[in-house]
């Protein structure tokens, strides 16, 4: 073996490991359960990601990106080169030769994804639909089985044992091999982590079935063929079965589901309608985070749209209005005032609106001040 090709060999067995050893973050659909709390996460993790897809970038969230990055990563110049050839060369399909490599775009986005992390996944949108479109391009054409090796704590498998039959998402770009013995290779060991498992998945996979979800094989992108295929993030399976080896390997049998197939899906279709067809905006963005309870997260995004809009945007008395109902759901009170004052102002100018949608808010303001004066 030549010195370059042990080099790729060692980067990728790194990346694999890696790979095996960090957390799998999940979620959990029981049919039996109603669409509030963990079955509440599910839906809505799913219509996040829908909501950023169809968001367009910008330069201003390049730029925060870019300098998220430069401080997570100072003082490490071999990251900080990486950063500064991502600036200089990324393009759109570029995506997934940048995801597959070992470097701050695999471990920042990952890890964004897995820990839920808003403000990063807002800022990563456009490269999460790029590769997304990316998948999309390279999707396989015929249905695969594939596996994948994983290190579990034991409550963790506990709660996917209690979910068999169920549907399960994945809150991260799920990577899988179409070679049983690489995923066997990186089973990892468990001796002095008495706490963590040993799991093996296997997963069918039919691209007829799960259109809306791509996969696709994306070895030729590697620097060394692991045969890797990798799932857009968010793919939602069906948990099929859970046994134990005799070697302690426990092994979980999954289907990739298709849109139709989930007891959720008329929850799931009324909130996507609910964001439109067309492109998403700020506003959109802040509603899904509201709608999910994240009061302070929908505050912050509403305040962001307000720095892009013009004081003369029509649109500008909804938001201030909108702004009004968080900050009162937040029991900030005489914030809420402000907004709806400002609301009305906006309101005044634009006499176009008609009186009647004017006393509506002023209406508004009066039962509120009451309220407030209750407290």
């Amino acid at each position: 073996m030549e010195v370059h090709e042990l080099v790729a060999r060692i980067k990728a067995d790194h990346k694999s490991l890696t790979r095996v050893k960090e957390p799998l973050s999940i979620t959990m659909f029981n049919t039996g359960k109603s669409t509030t709390g963990v079955n509440g996460q599910f839906v809505f993790s799913q219509v996040l990601i829908d909501c950023l897809l169809r968001m367009e970038s910008n330069k201003r969230d390049i730029d925060e990106l870019i300098a998220r990055c430069e401080t997570e990563y100072r003082g490490n110049n071999t990251e900080l080169n990486r950063l500064r050839e991502f600036q200089k060369d990324y393009s759109y399909d570029k995506a997934l030769s940048w995801y597959t490599r070992d470097s701050f775009f695999y471990r920042t986005l990952n890890k964004a994804l897995r820990c839920q992390d808003i403000d990063m996944m807002f800022l990563y949108r456009s490269c999460i639909t790029d590769i997304y479109r990316q998948l999309q391009r390279y999707q396989s054409n015929i249905p695969l089985h594939v596996y994948r090796s994983q290190l579990m704590t034991k409550n963790e498998l506990e709660d996917l044992k209690q979910s068999i039959g169920e549907f399960i998402s994945v809150n991260s770009f799920l990577s899988t091999s179409m070679k049983r013995s690489i995923a066997v290779f990186f089973a990892g060991d468990t001796t002095e982590q008495t706490y963590m498992e040993r799991v093996f998945f296997e997963i069918d996979a039919d691209p007829k079935i799960a259109i809306s979800q791509p996969f696709a094989d994306i070895s030729t992108l590697s620097d060394f063929d692991e045969s890797e295929v990798l799932f857009m993030v968010g793919s939602i399976f069906r948990l099929n079965s859970i046994s134990c080896k005799a070697d302690q390997v426990w092994i979980i049998r999954m289907t990739l589901c298709s849109g139709d197939e989930h007891d959720f899906k008329d929850v799931l279709a009324h909130m996507k309608k609910q964001n439109g067809s067309g492109p998403t905006n700020l506003r959109t963005f802040g509603k899904v985070l509201w709608e999910m309870g994240k009061l302070g997260l929908a505050e912050k995004y509403y305040n962001r749209l307000l720095t892009e809009l013009s004081l003369n945007d029509l649109v500008i008395s909804n938001v201030y209005e909108d702004l009004a109902q968080i900050t009162s759901q937040k029991g900030d009170f005489d914030i809420s005032m402000q907004w709806r004052q400002k609301s009305l102002a906006v309101k005044n100018q634009h006499q176009s609106t008609g009186t009647a949608q004017i006393d509506n808010i002023s209406n508004s303001i009066g039962k509120f001040a009451e309220k407030f004066d209750h407290y």
